[in-house]
């Protein structure tokens, strides 16, 4: 059962779809549902993108298909060709000029530095990071400041931003938010060694700390990066 602004964006992505043959932007998106921002907009369509009413189509920032439709009982919609077909009544009409996709961008939760010291939960609504909705998969998303040189051997320096998928579990050998003991927020791969869990750093001047299982929580898992050039 998808909630009404769920069930309204799916709604406009599918007769957008069928007008055009052309996925509306996020700025489309939020006019049409009357959204504050577009992180709104990116909940919605990764909401329904694990639900499996929609696709992104890979490699470009501006692609979506309905494969779901809410009203059918879940039934596949009839496809672009048979849904834009004219009736025997409808005057034929010219199909719509094709146009580049957009780079849409979209705000995501900025949780400041990642810190000793600092639990993510700490960090919350402290301000918001423009990213370009093509870095991100689905899912909800957060960034956080790289504090340190701890992870440069894996090309993440000081002052970059990580964009981190949320999710509290993660395979051996990702790069994972891990919060420890409760207090400290760090930045490194995670693995798991003779019961323990073991965060590496990507740096041969620091080396790997062992915890206890339960002294670690995985937070997010590292989806992308963001650095600034000054």
């Amino acid at each position: 059962m998808l909630t009404r602004k769920q069930h309204e964006l799916l709604t406009f992505i599918q007769t957008r779809l069928e007008d055009s043959g052309i996925s509306p932007s996020f700025e489309e998106m939020k006019e049409a549902l009357d959204l504050k921002s577009k992180s709104g907009v990116h909940r919605l369509i990764s909401a329904l993108e694990e639900r499996g009413f929609i696709r992104r189509l890979p490699n470009r920032a501006r692609a979506l298909e309905v494969i779901r439709d809410s009203d059918a009982g879940g039934a596949k919609p009839a496809s672009r060709a048979a849904a834009s077909a004219p009736s025997a009544l409808a005057p034929l009409r010219s199909p719509a000029p094709a146009r580049e996709p957009a780079n849409d961008v979209i705000e995501i939760p900025l949780h400041g530095r990642i810190a000793a010291g600092v639990p993510i939960e700490a960090l919350e609504g402290t301000s918001t990071l423009p990213v370009p909705a093509a870095l991100l998969g689905s899912g909800e998303h957060y960034a956080l400041e790289v504090s340190g040189d701890s992870m440069v051997e894996a090309g993440i320096l000081d002052g970059d931003y990580a964009l981190v998928r949320r999710t509290d579990t993660a395979r051996d050998g990702e790069i994972v938010v891990a919060l420890v003991r409760g207090e400290e927020a760090t930045l490194k791969y995670l693995r798991r060694e003779r019961g323990m869990v073991r965060l590496d750093p990507a740096n041969a001047a620091y080396d790997p700390q062992y915890y206890q299982p339960h002294e670690v929580q995985v937070q997010g898992k590292l989806a992308g990066l963001l650095r600034r050039y000054h």
